[in-house]
């Protein structure tokens, strides 16, 4: 993942950010406000490391995948609905309400 992903959506990644740094409080990372350099000090200085250190563990961190529940955040997702209008016809909306397709629930209960 990339920063971009960890900026755009900081408050979602509070739980992975405390997963990794248990020593990270929630109200100090809703200040930071995905800023990466006051991130990187912040983790620098709950856990004791040098700032070069952090950076690189901060860096491996960023290697990984973007955590589930991120993706599945509503911000993400208004995110990926907006991207997919080029799929939807001319003259729809892609927030419509598809109910005249069906509810899955329903087709399910026929077979």
């Amino acid at each position: 993942m990339k920063w971009t992903h960890v900026s755009e959506n900081w408050p979602a990644f509070f739980e992975a950010i405390t997963e990794k740094w248990p020593e990270a409080d929630e109200a100090e990372l809703d200040e930071i406000d995905g800023d990466q350099r006051a991130f990187i000090r912040y983790i620098s200085e709950v856990t004791g490391q040098e700032i070069e250190e952090t950076r690189d563990e901060i860096r491996e961190w960023l290697a990984g995948e973007i955590p589930s529940d991120v993706v599945m955040d509503p911000t993400h997702d208004g995110h990926s609905i907006a991207l997919s209008a080029k799929y939807v016809g001319e003259g729809e909306d892609e927030y419509d309400d598809d109910a005249r397709f069906g509810d899955d629930d329903d087709a399910e209960d026929r077979d």
